[in-house]
């Protein structure tokens, strides 16, 4: 249960509104999803946050996939359902297959699992690495 209301477009606040029609315009959608709606009880937050958005997932030297495969990535990383899910749709609608998905998955668990083998052992860094 979210911790905040849901806001509906009828009770946006008007700058919380502008940055809606900014989202449906952006995305070509009606839809708003439900992470914008818990940001819109403060419009100052709900515009920072998907301007920044919208500049960081826009094409550039990483494609829009590419992008969304590493946002569910980072969300697996941090645990967070809504962004694990949210992202996945996003990632499947630009082509995303399920072969890329598993993979990226694995690639996933196994990042965890030598992070969290070199952490317990603190292993120290190659002095080759550290110029990277």
């Amino acid at each position: 249960m979210s911790t905040v209301k849901l806001l509906e477009d009828h009770e946006l606040p008007p700058a919380s509104a502008e940055v809606f029609a900014d989202i449906r315009a952006t995305r070509k959608t009606d839809f708003v999803n439900n992470f914008w709606r818990t940001l819109a009880h403060d419009p100052v937050l709900l515009k920072r946050t998907w301007e920044s958005a919208k500049q960081v997932m826009a094409p550039g030297a990483l494609d829009p996939l590419t992008k969304e495969m590493i946002y569910i990535a980072v969300s697996v990383a941090q645990s967070c359902e809504y962004c694990i899910r949210s992202h996945t749709a996003a990632a499947r609608a630009k082509g995303m297959t399920d072969a890329q998905f598993m993979e990226l998955i694995g690639v996933v668990g196994m990042a965890a699992e030598t992070n969290r083998l070199a952490l317990a052992m603190q292993t120290p860094v190659d002095e080759a690495f550290k110029g990277v």
